[in-house]
């Protein structure tokens, strides 16, 4: 065989293998044996073998898994990938419905009502019909790219029946079936079970090794899309309908209502249905069918205001309360766990459960040995709701708060308006620790590879004391550590190295100063400049700037004062780290705020930007006093259009809005 004819049998076995996976997966309609699939692939299999230029990423063949990756690349959403308002009882959805129908006037309201898949959150790139890239959530703006892992999905078409250019959403998971087997697999083999399908299957997806994610049978149903070029829909019906014949599976459970009873008729229907499933749910999303609606209504910072995720009740269950610990927070407030005897609720394994403080302990009037009532608020947190007294046999024991740290034994105390004891020694080992850990958490010095378990080994050997102290860790220090071969301590280096160049804030952030949160640290960093500036700073001058009051202030300067906090600023700047703010400079009052062409516009950025990301052009719009929104609408002032801009610049232009190229952006900023 010539490659000419390799070729065009390689290209016909991609059109039968794709149909054949298609039917099977996605239809549940099988046409041809495992059997007579396997001959096929490997007909394929070794076609690519002798003319390796005829493999191509969207090859049936790469289902199986491709190399080890070494670390996963973080990757923007061409679109943002909102969360969803929650409601948990009927009146919160009637409230819902009054909303919508307050914002459609005289016109009539469908929804679309889908189950709430309990799985992954995926974003799913794809270029002239081939897919090219497959992303988490992440925060919404940024994803990691667990393109290779995704391939493995079978019901996820590599190769589209049309060759469209768009960004798809949907949601990978595992069903209960392959959970089982999974379980079944790791405990014959010693290995930890993985508490519930969700867990398995973001477990899967972020696996390093592709292989070991091809040997877990996992699905994903496709529920919107998102960026996309030259596609016009006015329902989210047909939007649906258009990734069907794509080739993509999306959930037939769906269905279309007028009004809210149709809604709630929906939502008891499958409250009742759950159990027969057979992949997991814990709610029901429920959006505006009409697209043009949907544009009036917007977007709040967070989520849509035309959907909303009904949750479904959280489950109960009734066990046995065996002991209370105590765990010091670093701020030094002590906050009793409550340790159950283990019990399965919403798909997991209850060990423990938060009792907050003192009072509610007293409230609850519980006692050591109790049988209590546990739920999972939002089928997530664990929380004790009630004591069965009249289960009890007399052998149940008071419980009584400790008058001392259990950590470094100072007398707890008792702020004044606060319910919470708290610790106040500043060298108590566990506040030091937890500190620690917020230092290097993803909102403030996101150092990657410093988890809690790997600070706290640190932390119990004496190699870290303070924040400082883990700019000045060696390799050997590290290759001491549990389960630190060199690869993983290299790339651990590297990850602090990298943090040494954040902007103020962050460090400001991370360093845990009471009430200073993200946005109070973003407000100093702006504008004072730099950290030297910062400690010079007066507890008047601080709440002279806008969200800093009397509380803030105060903490900052009490904070900035204490001898040991100016020795861990020195050594952090001793060893590289930024005390300075390096993010857009924002626009004050007096300063050219009202020349800026962007203070109080509406701002829409959509398309692909050469000079920066989207997020940074928000970021830099925003400290220029423009308020950016994800959405077209009457009420937008300015689009700033990329490449590949897409329906929102259509939506733009038919609404006579002001549209500018990243070229004629870059020209009116500041110079």
């Amino acid at each position: 065989m010539n490659l000419e004819q390799a070729q065009a049998r390689v290209q016909a076995l991609h059109d039968i293998l794709n149909e054949h996976n298609y039917r099977y997966h996605v239809l549940d309609q099988p046409t041809i044996s495992d059997a007579e699939y396997d001959q096929l692939l490997r007909e394929l299999i070794e076609l690519e073998r002798e003319f390796p230029e005829l493999s191509t990423p969207d090859s049936p063949t790469q289902r199986v898994g491709g190399e080890i990756l070494p670390h996963f690349e973080k990757v923007e959403h061409l679109s943002p990938m909102l969360s969803l308002g929650n409601a948990f009882n009927e009146q919160d959805l009637r409230e819902f419905d009054e909303r919508v129908r307050k914002a459609a006037g005289d016109k009539p309201v469908r929804y679309v009502c889908e189950l709430k898949i309990d799985g992954l959150a995926v974003s799913l790139r794809y270029e002239d019909g081939r897919f090219v890239l497959g992303a988490t959530r992440g925060d919404g703006t940024v994803g990691e790219d667990i393109t290779q892992n995704l391939k493995t999905i079978r019901s996820l078409p590599l190769k589209l029946r049309q060759p469209v250019s768009l960004e798809v959403r949907g949601e990978a998971y595992m069903p209960r079936a392959a959970f089982a087997r999974l379980n079944s697999v790791r405990e014959e083999r010693g290995e930890a079970l993985f508490a519930n399908p969700r867990n398995a299957a973001a477990g899967s997806l972020r696996q390093l090794d592709p292989k070991l994610a091809a040997e877990r049978t996992l699905d994903i149903f496709l529920y919107g899309i998102g960026q996309n070029e030259g596609l016009s829909f006015t329902t989210h019906t047909e939007a649906l309908a258009f990734l069907s014949e794509l080739g993509f599976k999306v959930n037939p459970e769906r269905r279309t209502v007028e009004g809210v009873e149709e809604m709630l008729q929906y939502v008891q229907e499958w409250q009742e249905r759950r159990p027969d499933l057979a992949y997991d749910i814990d709610g029901i999303v429920i959006k505006v069918d009409d697209l043009a609606l949907r544009e009036e209504m917007g977007f709040t910072a967070k989520s849509p205001r035309w959907a909303i995720a009904y949750k479904f009740p959280a489950e109960e269950a009734v066990t046995r309360l065996e002991e209370i610990e105590l765990n010091v927070g670093r701020t030094g407030v002590v906050t009793p766990t409550a340790v159950l005897q283990p019990v399965s609720l919403a798909g997991t394994t209850v060990k423990r459960a938060s009792l907050h403080n003192e009072d509610m302990i007293r409230e609850k009037g519980l006692m050591l040995g109790d049988h209590v009532i546990v739920k999972k608020a939002g089928d997530i947190i664990p929380e004790v709701v009630a004591v069965l007294t009249d289960k009890r046999t007399g052998d149940e024991r008071p419980f009584t708060m400790p008058t001392h740290c259990p950590e470094c034994e100072s007398r707890l105390v008792r702020l004044e308006g606060e319910v919470a004891l708290r610790c106040i020694n500043p060298a108590c080992p566990a506040q030091t620790r937890e500190g620690i850990i917020h230092f290097v958490s993803r909102g403030a010095m996101n150092i990657e590879g410093l988890g809690e378990k790997v600070v706290t080994q640190l932390f119990e050997r004496g190699l870290v004391r303070s924040v400082a102290d883990l700019y000045y860790l060696k390799s050997e220090d590290l290759l001491r550590l549990e389960r630190m071969g060199e690869k993983s301590v290299a790339n651990l280096l590297r990850a602090i190295e990298a943090s040494k160049s954040n902007s103020l804030e962050r460090l400001l952030f991370g360093l845990g100063i009471r009430f200073v949160g993200a946005k109070g640290a973003k407000i100093l960093a702006q504008h004072y400049g730099s950290m030297e500036a910062l400690l010079s700073a007066t507890e008047e001058e601080l709440t002279q700037l806008e969200e800093i009051g009397p509380k803030m202030a105060a903490s900052i300067t009490t904070y900035m004062k204490k001898p040991e906090v100016r020795e861990t600023l020195r050594r952090l700047a001793e060893a590289g780290v930024n005390m300075h703010y390096t993010g857009p400079a924002p626009v004050r009052a007096g300063d050219g705020a009202m020349e800026s062409p962007f203070a109080g516009k509406t701002v829409v950025i959509t398309g692909t930007l050469e000079r920066m990301s989207r997020k940074e052009a928000s970021e830099l719009l925003e400290s220029l006093g423009a308020h950016v929104t994800g959405s077209v609408s009457k009420k937008t002032d300015l689009l700033i259009a990329g490449e590949k801009a897409g329906s929102k610049l259509d939506k733009a232009n038919k609404l006579g809005i002001t549209v500018w190229d990243e070229e004629t952006f870059l020209a009116h900023l500041p110079k």
